[in-house]
């Protein structure tokens, strides 16, 4: 086969794939999670059996491990949390209109007038803004104790996810063996070079922005639970699980748990700014300690090219999208900037004469 050939069948192959993705992706959510699971975990086996144990033997005891967590942490917290959903979701619209009116107050009071903001429609516009986003929100809450995922669904990520982990977990090594047997011999070693980047891609940011997700929502979790913000469990945790999306994490659990504070305190300023202070703490901890140390500064992955990527294969495929969409990209990005050093190594690029970096 000629290049072109390769190219469009490689295009057409991608193609299939993309197609067959979207027409599955009502049942693929068990299986993606099965699959990052498995990845997820993988380095653990790999030093179990250094340590002396089977592949099988180290699979059991993981898969065994984690069951026994995520029993304990179902047991543990699932209850709070569905009890403080379900009374956020009730409670909304009460705190809603108790923060315009606070907003109302605030727009007419000396520090309105020292910051020359008036009573007029800024303040409108922004009470109007506040409505809407507490409007948002609460139909989220709702939607999830509703049927947000059918329960077909969520029994089929209960128990067909730990399933899929555990076959793929102890036949992992082998399917990565047998994918590489099947590379072209000819460019095999760039392929293995390709698939050793994204794999580093994937590793610093699935398993170590995983980690940090983790570590932020028990820190802000417990942090807010102990200032005794109302739903501080349920905004700790669900802006520690987002803070895979750069910033966005902690700017919404920072809006949404100031907007339950000034409710709840106001005006005692010393407790608002105690839980400001616990996503402040937390930002300073991810900057300085947990991203460099879990993370490191080899992903690859731009944030804006990151965030582009979760909105875009979300908005196509839902939640499956999203756990697509961080392999995928990281998988683009290698793939760009390989084809571009071979395009700056080219004639193409350098010219009949090979001198590159003329000026204009």
């Amino acid at each position: 086969m000629t290049i072109r050939q390769q190219i469009k069948a490689w295009l057409i192959v991608l193609l299939a794939t993309g197609i067959a993705l979207w027409l599955l992706r009502g049942i693929l959510l068990p299986f993606v999670a099965g699959m990052a699971l498995a990845y997820f975990l993988d380095p653990v086996a790999d030093r179990l059996e250094r340590l002396g144990l089977s592949r099988m033997l180290a699979t059991v005891v993981i898969t065994l491990v984690f069951v026994l967590l995520f029993v304990l942490a179902f047991l543990a917290i699932v209850p709070t949390l569905i009890h403080q959903l379900a009374d956020f979701a009730d409670t909304m619209p009460t705190l809603v209109s108790k923060l315009q009116d606070l907003i109302s107050k605030l727009a007419n009071s000396r520090i309105a007038q020292y910051f020359d903001v008036g009573d007029g429609g800024q303040n409108g516009q922004f009470s109007g803004m506040i409505g809407t986003a507490g409007s948002w929100l609460a139909g989220i809450a709702k939607s999830l104790l509703s049927g947000g995922l059918a329960f077909v669904n969520i029994v089929s990520l209960l128990v067909v996810t730990p399933v899929v982990a555990f076959y793929l977990l102890l036949d992992w090594d082998n399917m990565v063996a047998k994918v590489d047997s099947w590379l072209p011999r000819e460019h095999v070693t760039s392929i293995r070079q390709l698939m050793h980047d994204i794999d580093t891609a994937l590793a610093g940011f699935v398993r170590g922005q995983g980690t940090v997700c983790i570590v932020l929502g028990l820190f802000y979790g417990i942090g807010l639970t102990l200032t005794g913000l109302n739903f501080g469990l349920l905004i700790g945790l669900g802006a520690g699980l987002i803070s895979f999306i750069p910033y966005v994490g902690s700017i919404v659990g920072l809006a949404v748990s100031l907007g339950v504070a000034l409710v709840q305190f106001w005006p005692d300023y010393v407790m608002i700014g105690v839980v400001a202070g616990v996503f402040f703490v937390g930002q300073f901890l991810e900057g300085n300690f947990l991203s460099p140390k879990l993370v490191g500064d080899n992903i690859g992955l731009h944030p804006v090219w990151l965030m582009f990527a979760l909105f875009a294969f979300g908005y196509l495929f839902g939640f499956v999208g999203m756990l697509l969409a961080v392999p995928i990209a990281a998988a683009i990005g290698v793939v760009s900037r390989f084809a571009l050093r071979h395009y700056l190594a080219s004639r193409l690029y350098r010219g009949s004469t090979g001198e590159g970096g003329g000026g204009i």
